[in-house]
């Protein structure tokens, strides 16, 4: 996306296609001897098995900046599960660990946190990334943490270079860095950001033209997407969502916890591909249907917790202003298909609308019987100052 746009609050870093994977490798191997990185890869047992985590790892094999790498396996309930990643990552050498989130040792771990109240009984990506964390700051060593999905399918290590670059380089200051991209092949994907997230946005901007943290959401490219860098401090600090709101609770802990100047968006050159989630209307509670609604009451507990007031005829203001932000939306990315001889479905687009419209006020049905939700898990400075000893446990489950 070769522009020079920048937003008024996050800085944005783009693909000028003049930055070379060798050069930049080169600045990263430099940077890392005084800035050693840590990575974290969430898996599930079966994206392991799949053709894309193998990708992932033969690509790491050259990534020798990279300190340390931590593989936090979560939906793997088998012994065998914990086994074959190991395997799958042996070439990788000692380098490479993986924290067995349903192990027995990391169960108990979880069973003693727990017991004091923490609240760490929900499993899921966030989880495993908050536990992968909490590993990686028992080395007083690693200064950067960096995350990446395990199931992008065209991975390589240009990638992984340009979200660690922004973090590490002596000439720069960011705590946060967050990937975009553009999610194609013969059509547009990424419906829940284009479809929902972006309009959203939009009218609840309509409706709170002073929210700063709303201003500071839209400056994103692609909010939703699972490829972040940040700092050991915000590691530390960073409470974390266990539900489809990770994302977005993520960026809603970095406008709590640093200096908007310190934040950045950068352009991983891709069209970007994954795992799709399925979209189906009547499975309210699946998928995107899901994934949606989560993200939504995330939006509507944040700002609650900034001391913005939710009535019903909010909600009844949002979901129509949504519906026509949403379709002007539809307008513009029908044109985007057209020059660029993309499939484009409008009739489906103007489905996914409806549908979404409806998550809106489920939304808004959940989030007035319980204005808190599901808490999230805590920071790691909580957890350290009750159990100082509980991150270097972690490290002796590996």
């Amino acid at each position: 996306m070769p522009d020079f746009y920048q937003h008024d609050l996050v800085t944005t870093i783009h693909d000028l296609h003049t930055g070379k994977l060798n050069r930049l490798e080169d600045m990263l191997r430099e940077a890392t001897q005084q800035n050693p990185v840590g990575l974290v890869l969430p898996v599930t047992a079966s994206d392991m098995r799949a053709e894309s985590f193998g990708r992932i790892v033969n690509e790491l094999l050259g990534a020798d900046y990279i300190d340390t790498i931590v593989i936090s396996l979560g939906v793997a309930p088998e012994f065998g599960d914990y086994q074959e990643t190991i395997e799958k990552i042996a070439p990788l050498g000692e380098r490479a660990k993986v924290l067995w989130t349903d192990g027995p040792e990391i169960q108990s771990l979880y069973s003693e946190l727990i017991d004091a109240g923490i609240a760490v009984s929900t499993p899921g990506k966030g989880r495993s990334v908050w536990t992968a964390f909490g590993y990686l700051l028992a080395d007083p060593r690693i200064e950067t943490f960096v995350l990446h999905d395990c199931d992008i399918v065209d991975y390589d290590r240009l990638l992984l270079a340009r979200l660690c670059l922004p973090m590490v380089h002596p000439g720069l200051d960011f705590e946060f860095c967050k990937a975009y991209y553009a999610r194609a092949t013969d059509r547009m994907h990424g419906r829940v950001v284009r479809l929902l997230v972006a309009p959203l946005l939009r009218a609840l901007m309509k409706i709170y033209p002073n929210s700063e943290f709303l201003r500071f959401l839209g400056s994103f490219r692609y909010p939703l997407s699972g490829e972040f860098s940040l700092t050991r401090n915000l590691a530390r600090t960073n409470r974390i969502p266990s539900d489809w709101g990770l994302e977005v609770g993520t960026l809603a802990e970095v406008y709590r916890n640093t200096s908007l100047k310190r934040v950045c968006q950068t352009d991983l050159c891709r069209l970007y591909e994954h795992k799709h989630q399925e979209f189906s209307i009547e499975e309210k509670n699946a998928g995107l249907m899901r994934m949606a609604t989560d993200i939504l009451t995330t939006i509507y507990r944040t700002l609650a917790s900034q001391g913005v007031l939710l009535s019903d005829a909010t909600f009844t203001s949002l979901r129509a202003s949504y519906r026509r932000m949403a379709q002007d939306c539809i307008r513009q990315y029908a044109a985007d298909a057209v020059i660029n001889d993309l499939s484009f479905n409008r009739h489906v687009e103007e489905m996914s609308i409806d549908a979404f419209a409806d998550c809106i006020t489920t939304a808004s049905e959940i989030f007035r019987a319980d204005p808190r939700g599901a808490e999230a898990i805590p920071n790691w400075t909580r957890v350290r100052a009750a159990f100082p000893e509980f991150t270097h446990k972690l490290r002796e489950t590996t």
